[in-house]
C-alpha cells in the first residue's frame, strides 16, 4: 500500500518518456498553472473565511438554530450538529473544528458524534469548490447549479440523521 503513490509517479515518467514528452518541462508548466490558479483564487478564499468568521461570532448561527431546532428535532437532530449543517457548506477547515468540537464535547461514539461523522462524509463544501471550479473555468452564470447543491447538502445531511438513529 505504501508504494502505490511512487509507483504511480514512476509509470508516469515511463509513459510520458515513452511518448516523447518533456517530463520535467510539463512538470514545471503544470506547477506555475497552479500557483497562478492559487493567486486568483485568494480574494474569494479571504472572503469565504471572513463570511464564516462573520457568521460563528455576530450571533446570526444562534439565530438560526433557535428558529430551525424545533422543526429538525421531529428528524431527531442534535442541536450539537446543525452548526455542523449550516458550516459544511461554506467552509471545509471550519466545519473540521466544528466536528471536533462535537466529538470532543459528546464522546466519539455518541449517537450525535456518528452523525457528525456521517454528514461530514456526505456533504460537500459548496461554495469554495464553485469558487474554484468557476474561477478556473470562467464561468459567470450557474442558472440552478447551487440551488441543486444546497438541496442535495441538506437532503445529505437529513439523511445521515435520519440513518444514524438506526445503525
Amino acid at each position: 500500500m505504501i508504494y502505490i503513490m511512487p509507483l504511480f509517479i514512476l509509470i508516469v515518467i515511463i509513459v510520458g518518456f515513452a511518448k516523447n514528452v518533456p517530463c520535467f518541462d510539463s512538470f514545471v508548466k503544470g506547477a506555475q498553472e497552479g500557483v497562478s490558479t492559487i493567486v486568483k483564487l485568494v480574494p474569494s478564499l479571504i472572503g469565504l473565511i471572513v463570511a464564516v468568521g462573520v457568521f460563528r461570532n455576530s450571533g446570526i448561527m444562534d439565530i438560526v438554530i433557535s428558529k430551525t431546532m424545533p422543526i429538525l428535532e421531529k428528524i431527531g437532530m442534535d442541536s450539537e450538529v446543525l452548526p455542523l449543517m449550516l458550516i459544511r457548506p461554506v467552509s471545509g477547515s471550519a466545519s473540521l473544528a466544528t466536528l471536533r468540537d462535537i466529538v470532543s464535547s459528546s464522546g466519539p461514539d455518541s449517537l450525535t458524534a456518528r452523525t457528525a461523522c456521517v454528514m461530514m462524509g456526505s456533504t460537500e463544501t459548496i461554495f469554495y469548490t464553485m469558487a474554484v471550479y468557476t474561477e478556473k473555468a470562467k464561468i459567470r452564470k450557474l442558472p440552478g447549479v447551487l440551488t441543486a447543491a444546497l438541496a442535495a447538502n441538506i437532503i445529505s445531511a437529513i439523511s445521515a440523521c435520519i440513518i444514524c438513529q438506526f445503525i
